[in-house]
């Protein structure tokens, strides 16, 4: 059984008119394990997913969802790159690391985030559900959950690449903030 906030919430997107494909599972039991994941919690108490939201309207069902999912890769990418950034600007804080160097790695950082994307694997899709738009076409929502774990490890091959391929010597340094972060 969907619990409580579940339930809610999917009326709301039912009043709004959200439907789910058939064969999906349930609207509520969607929401419901999309939050479950959103609590999940790892070893160190972080978050053991990031879940990327997307909408996107089209003429067909089929690119619209597409498009939604693209979105939704790049909405991932961007917290990972929000959360790379966050962890460069707490150790040059912590005086562990100079200005300078930070600021290659973050240009890098930002410079990837293509890269990034294109390196998501495994997505967990969560919740996908669609409702008619009044020019006879769909609109598409989904959430996509990613391990948090996976997520920076794919994220930091990449940057470590982007580095070595500019011919700086930072990755050592990157190497460091990671294990620094207590992230992973």
């Amino acid at each position: 059984k969907a619990s409580k906030a579940a339930r809610k919430m999917a009326k709301t997107y039912v009043k709004q008119g959200w439907t789910v494909a058939p064969g999906q599972l349930p609207l509520e039991k969607q929401l419901d394990r999309s939050y479950q994941l959103q609590y999940e919690r790892g070893d160190n108490m972080m978050p053991k997913y990031i879940i990327g939201n997307a909408m996107s309207p089209g003429k067909v069902y089929d690119a619209a969802r597409m498009q939604a999912l693209e979105l939704a890769k790049n909405d991932l990418a961007g917290q990972i790159q929000t959360e790379i950034t966050r962890l460069i600007e707490s150790t040059v804080a912590n005086e562990q690391i100079s200005q300078s160097d930070a600021e290659s790695i973050a240009r890098t950082v930002d410079a990837s985030k293509n890269l990034i994307v294109q390196n998501i694997g495994r997505v967990i899709p969560v919740v996908e559900c669609y409702r008619p738009t009044k020019g006879k076409g769909v609109e598409v929502r989904v959430a996509l959950a990613y391990n948090m774990e996976t997520a920076f490890d794919s994220a930091k091959a990449v940057i470590k690449k982007q580095l070595e391929a500019k011919g700086e010597d930072l990755h050592e340094q990157l190497d460091a903030i990671w294990a620094n972060s207590g992230i992973l």
